[in-house]
C-alpha cells in the first residue's frame, strides 16, 4: 500500500510517522517550497500527547515546548473565576504541552525525514487534481515554477488545512468560511516568567479576552524569561458575515487596532500595552471555521485535520484533534486490506466526534465561564461563589473536556 498525504502540517506529518510505524509506505506532498516555523503558540492536550509519546517524541517535545501545569480563567481585573491543574498534575499519564506551532511542525518534519527518508517528503508539490480508477488514485501536482506531474498511489489523504485544495475536488463543493465576527491579535516573545513559569491564563470580560502562556525556553542570555504566547480577541463584526480577510499565518496587525478593546483591563501579572508594543511581529487572524461536513470520504480519498473539521481556536483542540485523526486513520489502514472500508470506518469514528467539538467551540467552549461571570458581575466581585456556583462552572469546563476527550482522571480543583 502506498498512501499519498496532501499537506505537511502537524496532522499530515503525524499520520506519516504512524503509517511508517505500521510498515505502510507513504509520501508527504507539501505545497510550500520550504518548511518555515510559522505561527504562534498552541496547546497539545494529553490525549494527543499520548499519541506523540507512542512515537517516541516526548523528549523532542520537552526540547521545544513547556509542560503546562495549570490553567486559570480570570475576569478583566485578574480575579480568579476557575483554576485547574493540567497534564501530569491533573492525573494524566502524560503532560499537556504549550508549544510554538512552527517549532512543532519543524520537529515533526525533521523526524519524518530521519525515519522515512528524504524521498518520502516532497516540498513544493501542490495537489491540483485527483482521480480514482482501477483501485488506485492518480494525483496531479504543480510546483511554484508552474510545472505539472502526475503520480499514483493506493490512498490519498487531504491534510492540507482550512484552505484545502483537495476538499472541493473530493466533495464537488466547498462550504464557505464561517466568521463569527471575532478578530484575534497574536504574538510571541521572550517575556518575564510569571507565577510558576508553566501556567496558562485566560482573562477577560464581555468586550475582549486575553490568552497568555509560556510556550518555550527563552533565547540564550534571556534569564528569568520564557518564550510567551499571547492572544487578544474581541468581536469586531457581525457573526455570519464574510471574513474581513483570508485566514493566514502571516497577516500583520498592530497595537493601535485593539488598544481600545482592552482599555478597561487591570491585570496584575501583565501590562498588555507594554506586551504588545514590545512584540516585534503582531499577527491578525479572523476567528473562522467551516460547517461540519456530511461526509469526508469518497472511495480511496479522505480528509484529515482542518481540511475535514476546521474549528475555532477555543479549548486548545485544533492540532490535538488532527493528531487523533492520524492515529485512528493509521490504525484502520493497518488493520484492513479493504482500503475504502478502512477509510469509511475512520470517518464513522472521527466525523461525529469532531463535529461535536466544532459546535461546542462555536458557543465559547470552556471559556464560557468568563462570559457567564462578565454578564452577572461586569465590574468584578468580592467572592466568586456569590456570582456563580462551583458546580455551574465545573459543568462548563469539565463538560467540554469530556466532550473533546481529554477529561482529567481526578476532579478539577475549581476556584480557590
Amino acid at each position: 500500500m502506498r498512501v499519498l498525504i496532501a499537506g505537511g502540517g502537524i496532522g499530515g506529518l503525524t499520520l506519516a510517522l504512524m503509517l511508517h510505524r505500521s510498515g505502510i509506505e507513504c509520501l508527504v506532498l507539501e505545497a510550500a517550497p520550504e518548511i518555515r516555523p510559522l505561527g504562534v503558540g498552541i496547546n497539545i492536550l494529553p490525549h494527543a500527547v499520548r499519541e506523540l509519546a507512542s512515537l517516541g517524541l516526548l523528549p523532542a517535545l520537552d526540547e521545544i515546548g513547556l509542560r503546562t501545569r495549570a490553567l486559570s480563567y480570570l475576569n478583566h481585573r485578574g480575579q480568579v473565576i476557575w483554576t485547574e491543574t493540567r497534564g501530569l498534575h491533573a492525573g494524566h499519564d502524560v503532560p499537556q504541552f504549550s508549544i510554538h506551532r512552527g517549532r512543532l511542525q519543524d520537529m515533526l518534519w525533521r523526524t519524518a525525514r530521519e525515519r522515512l527518508g528524504e524521498r518520502a517528503l516532497r516540498p513544493d508539490a501542490r495537489v491540483a487534481a485527483a482521480t480514482e480508477a482501477d483501485g488506485a488514485v492518480r494525483v496531479t501536482l504543480t510546483n511554484a515554477a508552474g510545472n505539472r506531474e502526475t503520480i499514483a498511489g493506493d490512498v490519498l489523504i487531504g491534510a492540507d488545512g482550512i484552505h484545502s485544495t483537495l476538499r472541493p475536488l473530493l466533495l464537488d463543493a466547498d462550504p464557505p468560511m464561517r466568521w463569527n465576527g471575532i478578530q484575534m491579535w497574536r504574538g510571541a516573545l521572550d517575556w518575564p516568567a510569571f507565577g510558576s513559569g508553566d501556567e496558562m491564563i485566560i482573562a477577560g470580560n464581555a468586550t475582549a479576552k486575553l490568552v497568555f502562556y509560556p510556550i518555550g525556553q527563552p533565547a540564550a542570555g534571556a534569564a528569568g524569561t520564557r518564550l510567551t504566547n499571547w492572544v487578544v480577541y474581541a468581536r469586531t463584526g457581525a457573526e455570519g458575515t464574510s471574513p474581513p480577510a483570508r485566514e493566514s499565518w502571516s497577516r500583520r496587525g498592530a497595537w493601535e487596532e485593539f488598544a481600545p478593546l482592552v482599555a478597561g483591563f487591570a491585570l496584575p501579572f501583565v501590562d498588555i500595552e507594554r506586551l504588545a508594543r514590545t512584540t516585534r511581529e503582531i499577527f491578525l487572524y479572523p476567528m473562522c471555521d467551516r460547517d461540519p461536513l456530511d461526509r469526508w470520504t469518497r472511495g480511496r480519498i479522505t480528509l484529515l485535520g482542518d481540511a475535514a473539521h476546521a474549528m475555532y481556536p477555543v479549548g486548545s483542540n485544533g492540532a490535538s484533534q488532527a493528531i487523533l485523526d492520524a492515529r485512528c486513520l493509521a490504525d484502520r489502514l493497518a488493520a484492513s486490506a479493504d482500503t475504502p472500508a478502512a477509510l469509511a470506518a475512520y470517518e464513522a469514528e472521527r466525523r461525529p466526534a469532531t463535529a461535536a467539538v466544532v459546535r461546542s467551540n462555536r458557543v465559547g467552549g470552556p471559556e464560557r465561564v468568563i462570559d457567564l461571570v462578565a454578564a452577572r458581575a461586569p465590574d468584578g466581585f468580592a467572592r466568586i461563589d456569590d456570582v456563580a456556583r462551583p458546580d455551574e462552572l465545573e459543568a462548563i469546563v469539565r463538560g467540554y473536556a469530556t466532550l473533546a476527550g481529554f477529561a482529567a482522571p481526578q476532579p478539577a480543583s475549581g476556584a480557590p
